[in-house]
């Protein structure tokens, strides 16, 4: 006689275990506006679908689409959100789930009396894929690259202006306009084959009179997120002895592409080392840690906090730029470049 196994969600350790699911949530980490939490209910929600789907669920070695429509009621998924915590409401649970798909996880639809719940392309880290390509360190170039890193960067900050449409428009417009006051300290990683940006930095030499900006509220810094509508940062211009200070105003890279970390690291020592001789008295870097991500690679680097600001979950970190262009990036631990 055959048992028919009847899934719930309170059953999902059993046939996909705590060390199966922190794998996918530790390599989801990478995704922007995903936190942590957000992780961990998106991946025991993907499990749980994938094995409810299953006419006789088994123990599961990974995840896989789910590319047809497979009831889930908020009552479901709040067992599986709050299975650990103190249990959270199905109210809390559906807000969850309202989350994950605006984060493009899930597909979502209700026909007034039951939730259906599809995964048809999960996250591309999942996907089967092809070596990355090589890359190198280039020039940003305002012609050919604004469009690409605006995407790039607006895909960053999402989450920030809780939207999945962030105006790459806008974006596209200010790389434009600072690569014509000072393009020196922008830098992109580029894909050897297409050319295309995978990574970009953006070293922006400020104004004395921009430097009380540092010790002020994290989150007036945000202008290029589009949450400021009015820049507080005035670059610099080549032979201003008076400028002292450089913002790291952008760093990031495509996460199949993070561990040419490096690569970019050592690009920004020889870009800030010629930048020197076009602002002679720099000394001081400030950075804002946006995504939490970036956190270990700034200690690890020597940044030390210097504010936060109550009202968002982003802070001011500082390091001496002598101590910067001293420190030998191939000493790095891996954990943090890679």
């Amino acid at each position: 006689m055959t048992v028919v196994i009847q899934m719930s969600p309170e059953s999902l350790d059993q046939f996909f275990s705590k060390v199966q699911q922190q794998q996918y949530v530790q390599h989801l980490l990478g995704r922007v506006g995903l936190t942590r939490r957000r992780a961990t209910c998106f991946v025991r929600l993907w499990a749980y679908l994938q094995l409810k789907y299953a006419d006789t669920p088994e123990p599961l070695q990974q995840l896989t689409p789910v590319d047809t429509w497979v009831d889930c009621t908020c009552r479901e998924a709040a067992a599986l959100f709050y299975a650990e915590s103190e249990r959270g409401s199905e109210r809390s649970a559906g807000m969850m789930l309202d989350k994950l798909m605006a984060l493009g996880l899930i597909q979502k639809q209700f026909d007034g009396n039951t939730i259906a719940i599809a995964i048809p392309q999960p996250p591309e880290l999942y996907q089967a894929k092809s070596k990355p390509a090589t890359v190198i360190a280039d020039q940003f170039d305002p012609r050919c690259d604004a469009i690409p890193v605006a995407n790039l960067l607006a895909s960053r900050y999402n989450w920030m202006n809780n939207s999945v449409t962030a105006v790459p428009y806008r974006i596209t417009q200010l790389l434009r306009g600072w690569a014509e006051g000072y393009s020196r300290g922008m830098r992109v990683l580029r894909r050897s084959d297409n050319l295309n940006p995978v990574g970009f930095c953006l070293l922006y030499p400020t104004t004395r009179d921009s430097e009380i900006h540092f010790f002020g509220p994290p989150s007036k810094g945000l202008h290029l997120s589009g949450i400021a509508d009015k820049d507080p940062f005035t670059l610099a211009t080549p032979g201003d002895d008076t400028c002292r200070a450089v913002f790291i105003r952008s760093w990031n890279i495509e996460p199949n592409y993070a561990d040419q970390s490096l690569l970019l690291l050592e690009d920004a020592q020889t870009t800030l080392q010629a930048m020197q001789q076009d602002f002679p008295n720099l000394c001081d870097l400030h950075t804002l840690i946006i995504h939490r991500d970036y956190e270990p690679l700034a200690k690890a680097l020597g940044f030390q906090k210097t504010g936060l600001d109550n009202q968002a979950a982003v802070y001011w970190m500082y390091l001496a730029l002598d101590r910067f262009l001293a420190i030998d990036m191939e000493d790095l631990p891996h954990s943090v470049i890679a």
